[in-house]
């Protein structure tokens, strides 16, 4: 069988099990299940179905995400909340500082909400000054991919503050 025919015959199943899983369409993990099916087809025994294996490896693939993708929120969170804490103002009076508080409590709730690949981005070049080159290397992908997502976080951000504009 070759290699296109069982992409086309698993795409389904393997779709699904991502989506009941991540409770989300993910492409890229779709292309990793199938890059893993195809890297290690040399260790596949008959023992089972040959269906079921790619099903496993398409939970497994999943459930590596999830980890991977909580484990990355609770540090830039922590992170997010430290800088935060760091920031001071020179020039306050406490009625300032409590709607300054009010405005960056908005703007970190408005970040918070942002689909995790934007998230992320925004929190490492516009919080940790990162360059796009630094944020592609440490989210493992293209530079272009950094700069529109972070169009994209910006565009959004826009939208939901745009009464703070």
């Amino acid at each position: 069988m070759n290699f296109k025919e069982i992409i086309k015959i698993n795409r389904e199943n393997v779709k699904n099990i991502i989506k009941m899983i991540t409770k989300s369409e993910n492409e890229d993990l779709e292309q990793e299940v199938y890059l893993k099916v195809w890297k290690n087809s040399d260790k596949y025994t008959e023992k089972g179905s040959f269906k079921g294996w790619v099903n496993t490896i398409a939970k497994n693939v999943s459930k590596d995400y999830l980890k991977l993708a909580y484990n990355r929120k609770e540090q830039l969170t922590t992170e997010v909340d430290k800088t935060f804490e760091n920031i001071k103002d020179k020039k306050s009076s406490p009625e300032l500082k409590l709607i300054q508080g009010d405005r960056q409590k908005r703007i970190l709730k408005a970040v918070e909400e942002l689909k995790p690949k934007f998230r992320d981005v925004v929190i490492y070049v516009e919080i940790y000054g990162y360059t796009y080159e630094e944020c592609a290397k440490k989210l493992k992908c293209p530079v272009g991919t950094i700069k529109s997502r972070l169009y994209n976080a910006k565009k959004e951000l826009a939208n939901k503050l745009s009464d703070l504009l």
